[in-house]
């Protein structure tokens, strides 16, 4: 038997990948997506994955996150990222750690733009996260800091999402020991921070929103 009708004769017997015709939403991101800490399974991107599956959505979720990235980081190693998996979604989830290390608000402004910027190009709707630093930085940079994001979202057209860690940052239990990190009880609180401003880039047409769109926003998605 030829090659050829070895590997049509597979594919009937197996069937195609479940994935093979799905949209890919990319995670760019840093601790907070990559799930320091947790196991795979606990991370808030392993539950949007669970979620869409058994909601039917045709999309797969590839995390790209490195625990302790920049934004400089995420930039430099963006442009591979989006041409191996082609995403229809961007999720940029860093600057956080560029906060800690009081990188100037201008150069993380810089290259959050360049970020959306590079993956709108490719064709992704981009949906930017926003984070809070402790105060003890001192008024000025930390109200730049916070102002960046939206910042970079006006430039671009980019979504923004609120707090990523709204509800769960002084909430007993739901952060790690060291105060930083969130812990697995938090992880579906993190998505259903991140629901309502992600589900409108996934289903474009605005007549779905209502249907689908609130229904998974729930925030009472629970870990297996």
């Amino acid at each position: 038997m030829s090659l050829r009708k070895t590997l049509s004769l597979l594919l009937v017997l197996v069937g195609w990948p479940a994935w093979a015709g799905a949209q890919t939403i990319l995670v760019l991101g840093d601790s907070l997506s990559a799930g320091y800490g947790l196991a795979r399974s606990e991370s808030w991107t392993t539950l949007l994955q669970r979620d869409l599956d058994q909601r039917g959505l045709d999309f797969r979720v590839i995390n790209a996150s490195i625990s302790g990235d920049t934004t400089s980081g995420g930039l430099a190693r963006l442009p591979r990222s989006l041409k191996i998996h082609d995403p229809a979604v961007v999720i940029i989830e860093l600057g956080g750690n560029d906060g800690l290390r009081a990188v100037p608000v201008a150069e993380i402004r810089r290259n959050l733009v360049q970020m959306i910027e590079l993956s709108q190009e490719s064709g992704a709707r981009v949906l930017l996260t926003s984070i809070l630093i402790p105060p003890n930085y001192g008024p000025g940079y930390t109200e730049k800091f916070e102002q960046v994001f939206a910042e970079a979202a006006d430039a671009t057209g980019a979504t923004l999402t609120p707090f990523i860690l709204e509800g769960i940052a002084l909430q007993p239990g739901m952060m790690q020991a060291d105060g930083i990190h969130p812990t697995a009880e938090a992880q579906p609180r993190i998505l259903a921070n991140l629901w309502p401003s992600l589900c409108p880039l996934m289903v474009e047409d605005p007549e779905q929103h209502a249907a689908v769109c609130p229904a998974l926003a729930e925030p009472d998605i629970q870990l297996p």
